[in-house]
């Protein structure tokens, strides 16, 4: 979708426009939102971060989806002044890019503007930077710890108009815990998955598939998703947790837990792994994870499979990993 198309549906008679969910762990969904939350999504977020009439946003994340919807919108309802630039894994490469008050970037785009000396000056000197669509490893956040302006992760989703709590990943107030915008209540399921209750962006309480820790001032941590966890033995291992404890090892490899079947276990553990060889992530592991997490099967790929969005695209990582395991099985 172009901006121009965007901006003709924004501006129809219309009180609600389609979008498309991200995909992250199955096929992407159309849902209808209401414009008129969207409108309060965009003052929430622009006052949390102090932003004014005629900041700069930047506008890298594609059309079709949430995030990138929401910077036009934030750019209409607050008079910002948008930059645009084509989507893509280096956001910040043109010499004739402005100062930049405010941008919203998936973690690739940061990581990928971090291995350019001219692209990472540019990211270091905008004002507000937040990163949503994925998680941002601890590898990442230890380079966005020493900016000397406010970097942000972002929390939400689709149904939720974008985000609704930021964790701070600069300067001394970095943390690794979520703080919900004014008016968003928190709770637990009795399976730990946080309930999201934003009634200005979202009409009903929101049931996530995030396996979370709660604190009574509503702050909260995401240990990852309900249903990427393996039951491996009897054991439950939350994949996320378990690159989360490799990941920061291995700069310049991807890697994603998923699981197979199995007679004996139930789920296998299982590593994908592009940019390194099976031997010494199998040293690795031994040495960094416990007893019973340690992967069954390391599986090379040459890539991960991701969604448009730059995620993990999980349900395909699990049909990948079952394709490969019985493909080496019949050699």
């Amino acid at each position: 979708m172009t901006l121009e198309e965007f901006l003709a549906e924004w501006r129809n008679d219309s009180p609600t426009l389609l979008v498309h969910t991200s995909g992250s762990t199955g096929t992407p969904k159309p849902i209808l939102v209401d414009k008129q939350r969207m409108q309060v999504s965009a003052r929430m977020t622009c006052g949390f971060l102090g932003l004014k009439p005629g900041d700069s946003a930047l506008l890298c994340l594609p059309l079709d989806y949430i995030a990138g919807k929401m910077m036009v919108v934030r750019a209409l309802c607050c008079d910002l002044q948008l930059v645009c630039v084509e989507p893509g894994g280096h956001p910040l490469a043109s010499d004739d890019m402005p100062p930049l008050s405010f941008a919203a970037m998936v973690p690739l785009q940061v990581y990928n503007s971090l291995q350019v000396p001219q692209e990472c000056l540019r990211l270091r000197s905008i004002g507000n930077l937040i990163i949503g669509g994925g998680a941002v490893d601890e590898s990442l956040a230890s380079q966005l710890r020493s900016f000397p302006h406010a970097v942000w992760s972002t929390y939400g989703m689709t149904e939720t108009l974008s985000h609704i709590a930021l964790r701070r990943l600069s300067g001394p107030q970095a943390s690794e815990w979520y703080v919900p915008f004014e008016g968003v209540s928190l709770s637990l399921t009795p399976d730990q998955c946080l309930v999201v209750d934003a009634p200005a962006v979202c009409d009903r309480p929101l049931v996530t598939n995030d396996v979370a820790m709660l604190r009574p001032d509503g702050s909260f941590r995401i240990l990852g998703r309900i249903d990427n966890v393996i039951c491996s033995g009897g054991v439950k291992i939350q994949a996320e947790q378990v690159e989360a404890l490799l990941m920061p090892r291995l700069p310049g490899v991807g890697i994603c837990v998923t699981s197979i079947p199995d007679v004996r276990l139930g789920e296998a553990l299982t590593l994908l792994v592009a940019g390194a060889d099976a031997t010494s992530l199998t040293a690795l592991c031994r040495q960094q994870l416990p007893r019973y997490w340690q992967p069954r099967h390391i599986l090379p790929v040459a890539s991960l499979p991701l969604t448009p969005t730059g995620k993990i695209a999980r349900a395909e990582a699990r049909r990948m990993a079952l394709q490969l395991f019985s493909e080496a099985g019949e050699k």
